[in-house]
């Protein structure tokens, strides 16, 4: 039995204790927060194999150069003269070619269907009482170009044994009766699951608590004691914690910790809008409005419209220009959905840890001999995180790893 502090309690940090717990590590998790907000509580829910195309894709630099100057763009980058920005931007546009995609997407396949297994495992067994549906995901276009884009990420998912396939104006229909769409087509991914955010983790937390894993909430990790490259305790802002092995799983915030270890990993934080109707809207089938890059969940109770990625600096800013961008984005796809400003003022932000080259960081550096790195998953956090604890706790205990650990290394070079 290990002693291990898990530092971040969001998605990924409450499944990395939760899989440490069960192997009977004594776990302690602190967090900056009250563990109530965060992107872990803002997401989409989506539970998707189906984004094998990571963000560092062909051509997304340039979009992203082209929508600077547009306040109302999917992807916002703020230029800056940071140095730990540039690197990154660097090492962003390096990535952005066809050879990465092909490298990356069976490699995210694997991870996402993975923690697919994994959420089912873990709300069954634990008698969780958190919404989770298995409908699959709408990638809707409202012209031909985008449609013939989405069509070939189908057939390339296809070649990974994911389920996707075409489909017309008159099928989406068929397939979602109650509520008017305005697509020319989609790509339908028959593979994608959604949840309800918040309630996985409230269970998660609850269980946790019950199981003897200690919590340490609003208290920011200052400094790190090390000797030899071995950490002998973390210093929060309100007392020294020692442990034999730690976790580094603080989202957006985990670089500045790794800085203090000498490792460099390359974050920016992305931030991301969510707005919430609980009035009905008919919507029971999750979709992706592709030209607009918003996402829409059915979730319990409400409907949540989600979207954005907005690369400027950690804040929590809500800058409601973008949040009405998703907003009109939602009437132009779903002409019969009223979003009104009531509820685009209660809008919330989450930030997501964006790494260079779409994937996680998750792993030992060899500048570190007992912190395991668990942060970088960008837009995929929640389809990665129960598959990320599992590995990070199969790391710590010494086990085999369930996938290859090589492709997501804190040491690997951009």
């Amino acid at each position: 039995m290990k002693n291990v502090v898990v530092i971040g309690g969001g998605i990924i940090g409450l499944c990395s204790a939760y899989y440490l717990q069960k192997e009977g590590n004594k776990v302690t998790i602190v967090d900056q927060s009250n563990l109530d907000r965060g992107a872990s509580y803002v997401n989409a829910g989506y539970l998707s194999p189906s984004h094998i195309i990571p963000l560092s894709a062909p051509g997304v630099m340039k979009k992203g150069l082209k929508w600077m100057f547009n306040p109302t763009s999917p992807l916002y980058i703020k230029p800056r003269l940071d140095l730990d920005f540039l690197k990154w931007t660097w090492a962003f546009n390096k990535s952005c070619t066809q050879k990465h995609v092909n490298k990356s997407a069976p490699i995210i396949r694997d991870i996402a269907v993975l923690s697919q297994e994994l959420f089912d495992d873990i709300i069954t067994s634990e008698n969780f009482n958190s919404h989770y549906e298995k409908k699959g995901l709408f990638m809707l276009c409202q012209t031909e170009k985008v449609l013939e884009e989405e069509v070939h990420t189908a057939k390339m998912a296809n070649e990974l044994g994911l389920s996707a396939w075409e489909v017309n104006a008159e099928e989406i229909k068929k397939m979602e009766p109650n509520v008017e769409i305005d697509a020319i087509g989609a790509a339908y991914f028959e593979c994608d699951q959604h949840t309800t955010p918040g309630e996985f983790m409230s269970n998660m937390k609850t269980y946790l608590k019950n199981a003897g894993v200690t919590f340490f909430t609003n208290e920011k990790v200052v400094d790190v004691e090390v000797s030899n490259n071995t950490i002998t305790a973390i210093k929060t802002d309100k007392q020294t914690i020692q442990a034999d092995e730690f976790v580094l799983a603080a989202g957006a915030w985990s670089d500045f910790l790794s800085k203090k270890l000498g490792i460099k990993l390359l974050l920016q934080a992305g931030k991301g809008y969510r707005i919430n109707t609980e009035k009905e809207t008919g919507i029971t089938i999750p979709s992706i409005l592709c030209e607009a890059k918003a996402a829409i969940t059915p979730m319990n109770g409400f409907t949540r419209f989600a979207g954005t990625m907005e690369i400027a600096g950690i804040n929590h800013n809500i800058n409601k220009v973008r949040v009405n961008a998703i907003a009109d984005a939602v009437k132009r796809y779903y002409p019969t959905v009223e979003i009104t400003e009531e509820e685009k003022n209660k809008a919330e932000c989450g930030l997501r840890p964006v790494s260079p080259d779409g994937m996680p960081f998750i792993g030992k550096s060899r500048k570190c001999n007992n912190l395991t790195i668990a942060a970088g998953h960008a837009m995929m956090g929640w389809s990665m995180a129960p598959a990320t604890g599992k590995l990070v706790s199969e790391i710590i205990s010494e086990q085999k790893p369930s996938l290859s650990l090589e492709a997501y290394s804190p040491d690997r070079k951009f």
